[in-house]
This record gives C-alpha cells, structure tokens and sequence, in this order.
C-alpha cells in the first residue's frame, strides 16, 4: 500500500513540477532571485532533479548517478526545456526504481545516514516525497510572484 501511495505521490508531483516550468511566460524569470529569495525556480529543480537521482536512483536503484549538489545551487541559464527533460528522466527514474522495492525493503533501514540517525526506507521515500512538495510549492510561488510579463 505504502509503495504504491509514494508511486502516486511522486508522480503527481514531479508531473506538476514539469507543469510549472511550463507555465513561465517569461524563461528569463526561472533564474531570477529577488530580495528574500535565496533560490531561482531553476535552482530549486536541479536540487530536486539531484536529490532523487541520488537518494532513489543511485542508492536504491543503483543507477551510478553522481551527484553535484554545489551545481544545483550554482548554476544558471539552462534552457527550459532542458529542465523539463532532466525531470521527466527523474520520473523514470523514480517509478523504474519504486516498481522494483518490496514491503520488506520498506521497512529496512536506509544504507546511508541523512540525518542524525538511521531510517527505515519507508521514513525516508516518505520524506523525499514532502521535500518535493516543499520546493514544488516554493516554484510556484516563485512563479506567480515574479512572472508578471
């Protein structure tokens, strides 16, 4: 049950990133920071882009992803439609891995400590899936505050 509610999740919601980089009028606006936002919508789509390509991918699906997170924060001016490709591989990415996992998998702790003590994997898909709706919500915000044009 639990596999198959974060399977829904993540791609409703990776879908409604895609959907969001979509619906800039302006491209230019995605990279734009203004004062009291730290990050640009782009930023936060390559952190997101990194964090699963990382902590799914690589770790439980062995996909040999490596990640580059000062990269998600620094660079700037990749095209959209880029964007949008490299978060419609992270679906991929995200289901081919979910088909694979088991209950028992779920319930077994994840090989490597994010935070200050081990999780279940469960704990931890459960936690990628609200760190996606954190920032998902952020872009949007982004979105409709600053592409006005």
């Amino acid at each position: 049950m639990l596999i198959q509610t974060l399977k829904t999740l993540f791609h409703r919601d990776l879908n409604r990133l895609k959907r969001e980089f979509e619906l800039y009028r302006n491209e230019e606006i995605i990279w734009h920071t203004e004062k009291g936002i730290a990050n640009s919508a782009g930023n936060l789509c390559l952190h997101l882009v990194g964090n699963l390509n990382t902590y799914i991918g690589a770790e439980l699906g062995k996909t040999g992803y490596i990640r580059h997170r000062e990269l998600e924060f620094s660079l700037k001016d990749i095209p959209r439609i880029e964007l949008i490709e490299q978060v419609e591989k992270t679906i991929t990415v995200v289901e081919n891995v979910l088909n694979t996992l088991t209950n028992e998998q779920l319930d077994n702790e994840y090989p490597i400590l994010i935070f200050d003590e081990k999780t279940t994997t469960g704990y931890l898909l459960v936690h990628l899936t609200t760190h996606l709706a954190y920032h998902l919500g952020q872009i949007n915000y982004h979105r409709r505050l600053l592409d006005l044009h």
